[in-house]
């Protein structure tokens, strides 16, 4: 059989496996295994897969990945992310569909400490949501927001996306980081004005809650949340950018100062600290497991020579640039609604 037609199979597999409900990572290990034994050799594949699997493992690149999940938990379970929404509720909540206001601009704050969209969710989430049906919002506005407000955290540094995709790509973490804060920002205030016209149009969507804060009042919710985002953010990722740190110093600095910080002001205790740990082993696990999976499906899709034919197939086709970026958009769009973003 063709090696294409071998590749075009192994992707089917890989798609079916999903679509069953398999991890992503067991998916493209399994159809990349079966796609190396049929190209080579059963010896071949699987001393192909168990050293793709050791080198993902104990690569020092890796490192990187549990010091800024764990600092993202770390803001997840000390309930900083309250704090920053209590802090831009009080700022912007008056406006009509304030609520959805706050929560981009706590998503987009707590995103400079957390990686983790799911973290970002649940952290903005499961405080937001009830005080917008509290205030009559439609459901429609809420669940929007606040999924819009938490993909921002994507581009935010420090990113787990960006970290991953600098690794797979070996590119430089810190300068991804550094290009995500302009888009990270852009797009929080998009949503917000997006949002703000919604609202105005249609007052039902989002009405106004509460009355207008003082400063004073504003003020004083600044210890909250927003002081802690801001040392851990100027002493992890301004290290970073400056060049006294290197991307996994950076996230083991952030995520002890944000430790101290938390311990100083009595937010974090040992039950939390636990519930951090367990939970940044389990989805630094899921990363890695990913990474080795996306590594053996990739070698296996390099020897089916899809990659080399469908580069030959655009070259012949002669499609502008453009073209050819609005066809990878395309592809992350739809693979967007079956599979997570990291996936």
């Amino acid at each position: 059989m063709d090696s294409t037609i071998v590749g075009l199979l192994g992707m089917l597999i890989f798609l079916v496996m999903l679509f069953l409900g398999m991890p992503v990572s067991f998916a493209m290990l399994l159809s990349g295994f079966w796609g190396l034994w049929y190209l080579r050799s059963a010896d071949a594949a699987f001393n192909l897969v168990c050293k793709d699997i050791f080198i993902q493992f104990s690569a020092y690149s890796l490192t990187v990945v549990p010091m800024f999940v764990f600092m993202g938990f770390v803001a997840y379970h000390s309930g900083i992310g309250a704090g920053l929404f209590k802090l831009s509720y009080r700022a912007i909540g008056h406006f009509r569909g304030g609520l959805a206001l706050a929560a981009q601009v706590a998503c987009a704050i707590f995103g400079a400490i957390c990686g983790s969209l799911a973290a970002s969710v649940a952290t903005i989430g499961t405080i937001a949501y009830p005080e917008m049906k509290k205030f009559n919002y439609a459901d429609s506005l809420s669940s929007a927001s606040i999924a819009a407000g938490a993909s921002i955290g994507s581009l935010i540094p420090p990113s787990v996306l960006f970290i991953i995709y600098g690794i797979s790509a070996e590119q430089s973490i810190g300068r991804l980081f550094l290009a995500g804060v302009f888009p990270g920002i852009l797009l929080t205030l998009a949503n917000m004005v997006v949002i703000y016209i919604l609202c105005r149009r249609n007052p039902q969507l989002g009405p106004a809650a509460g009355k207008r804060s003082s400063l004073k009042e504003i003020v004083a919710t600044l210890n909250e949340g927003l002081i802690e985002v801001i040392i851990v953010f100027v002493v992890s990722l301004g290290g970073l950018f400056i060049g006294w740190f290197s991307p996994t110093e950076a996230g083991a600095v952030g995520a002890l100062a944000l430790l101290i910080v938390t311990a100083v002001q009595k937010k974090m205790d040992w039950p939390k600290l636990k519930a951090s740990l367990l939970d940044t082993t389990k989805l630094s696990a899921m990363i890695f497991l990913l990474i080795a999976g996306a590594t053996v499906f990739g070698h296996f899709f390099a020897l089916s020579r899809i990659p080399a034919n469908l580069a030959t197939w655009v070259t012949m086709f002669n499609l502008p640039n453009f073209v050819v970026i609005m066809l990878i958009i395309l592809i992350y769009f739809l693979l967007g609604m079956f599979i997570d973003s990291l996936s």
